[in-house]
């Protein structure tokens, strides 16, 4: 057992907390008797902790200082460790809400935190030493007011400072601690603090200090792999995203019935042009349903329906797109045939207004524009619906990849994504989508690709084809492959 393995770890810290305080007793200090006896209660009460709390075995905590509702790949460890008979508590903030399949799961149990909030008056180091040490104190109750767990699994980032909090109640309950490292915390930060920040560099000490005291790592990409072992010391095992099978593309019906609900809501999907007379027929702007038959069929005069997904931060410059967008709308002035489109833009973020006043300013005839919010389970749908996925994610630190583009191409949709260092392992350049750098090469590939729709015959078509004929591993396969192994290890 974990719990009953890792005696002398507790001997150890409480002989370290009675040496720092002895010689201050000694000394004449102001440690007291009773500081010293709280040292030795407090030695004693954790191994009673640890040596009560013995079938540990088949309990995880799964850790995420953010919105659980917009972190999939820790609710696919959830249900991974679920599948293998492990009793899952899942921690973290409750915005948005998870997949039904997490919900639904009976040995799945979230424990919602509230998103803390530093002093609002004063310097804002203020502000933010404040919250740091109230979401301490938040964490380090949480996790302690749990059952002990055999493993603590966090995602990182963010990480300041569950990673610190995360570490030390395993140090006291003897369970492992895991690391999922999705990127690195303080390169994100550096983006709107700059590279030389003392909160960016503070940041950047406390994953190299933390990080390596996990017992095991896991990591999104090779590249941060081999980074984190030449640079940090830390031997981590590649978890690539894998798309599970709530991804696939998705039959004409359902299609439709999704078209059909955003349409209540978004005129984007609404049917132009007058339907008198057709009383027996159900249009969208994608899709027409003869209601006497219950038959779906696409229209063939659709325009196009382009889809990207973001979390509105800084790491994705979405003005790319719509620049791109711009350019799209003088072909067709120009008098180019090409298709009308559908932009598709999911996800919720602190630059969302910014950029909706953008989208409002532009005024397109022929691209049509809107930024709704999805349900979990509607979102694979719509993208199984899709005719091309854009991605603008640019990795702050030029180690991780978009997790979006992953789920995209488990709906088999090609994508368009601008350019970063390890993108190649994820996006194969003319196989299954394009790579850009700029607004006129992305605006010159939606030209391109969306020039024979919608005929499948195009480069289009080919990319798609590729993906159905390329598909790689699911998740759950890949998962028992790379992290069932280290739960098992002794």
């Amino acid at each position: 057992m974990a719990a009953r393995g890792s005696c002398a770890a507790s001997l150890a810290l409480f002989a370290v907390f009675s040496l720092v305080l002895a010689p201050f007793y000694a000394a004449g200090c102001d440690v007291t008797v009773p500081a010293v006896c709280a040292a030795a209660v407090t030695g004693l009460l954790t191994l009673w902790v640890r040596y009560r709390d013995g079938g540990t075995d088949r309990r995880v905590c799964v850790l995420v200082l953010g919105d659980l509702g917009r972190s999939p790949r820790m609710q696919y460890h959830a249900l991974s460790l679920s599948k293998h008979g492990y009793d899952v508590t899942v921690v973290g903030f409750l915005d948005c809400k998870p997949h039904q399949d997490v919900l639904r799961e009976e040995k799945i149990r979230i424990v919602p935190i509230k998103e803390v909030r530093g002093v609002q008056v004063g310097p804002k180091i203020v502000s933010y030493v404040t919250k740091v040490l109230v979401q301490c104190v938040q964490l380090l109750l949480v996790l302690l007011k749990m059952d002990s767990q055999s493993h603590i699994l966090m995602q990182n980032p963010p990480g300041l400072p569950g990673i610190a909090v995360a570490w030390l109640v395993c140090a006291l309950r003897g369970s492992r601690f895991v690391i999922d490292w999705h990127n690195y915390g303080y390169t994100i930060m550096a983006l709107s603090h700059g590279r030389r920040h003392p909160v960016v560099r503070l940041a950047e000490w406390y994953e190299h200090f933390f990080g390596p005291l996990a017992a095991h790592n896991l990591c999104v990409t090779n590249a941060m792999k081999d980074d984190l072992q030449e640079n940090w010391g830390i031997k981590a095992t590649t978890l690539y995203d894998r798309p599970p099978s709530i991804f696939r593309e998705t039959p004409l019906k359902l299609q439709h019935e999704l078209f059909r609900r955003l349409a209540d809501t978004y005129p984007q999907f609404q049917s132009e042009g007058s339907e008198d007379g057709e009383v027996k027929v159900e249009r969208t702007a994608f899709s027409v349903c003869d209601l006497s038959s219950d038959s779906v069929t696409l229209r063939a005069e659709r325009p196009a329906l382009l889809l990207s997904s973001t979390s509105w931060t800084e790491d994705e410059d979405f003005s790319v797109l719509l620049t791109a967008l711009e350019e799209y709308e003088g072909f067709i002035k120009g008098g180019a045939s090409l298709p009308s489109l559908v932009c598709v833009i999911t996800g919720k973020g602190p630059q969302k207004d910014h950029y909706r006043k953008l989208i409002d300013s532009l005024h397109l005839e022929h691209v049509k524009i809107c930024t709704p919010w999805l349900e979990a389970e509607d979102y694979p749908v719509l993208l199984g619906s899709a005719d091309l996925g854009v991605c603008l994610h640019k990795s702050s630190s030029g180690l991780d990849l978009p997790m979006k583009v992953v789920d995209m191409f488990g709906c088999c949709l090609p994508v368009c994504a601008v350019h970063f260092n390890c993108l190649h392992e994820l996006v194969k350049h003319e196989e299954n989508g394009l790579i850009f750098r700029d607004s006129q090469e992305l605006a010159e590939q939606l030209k391109s690709l969306l020039s024979e729709f919608p005929r499948s015959d195009g480069r289009l078509g080919e990319f798609r084809r590729n993906l159905r004929t390329s598909r790689g591993q699911r998740w759950d396969d890949n998962w028992d492959q790379n992290v069932l192994p280290l739960l098992t290890a002794p």
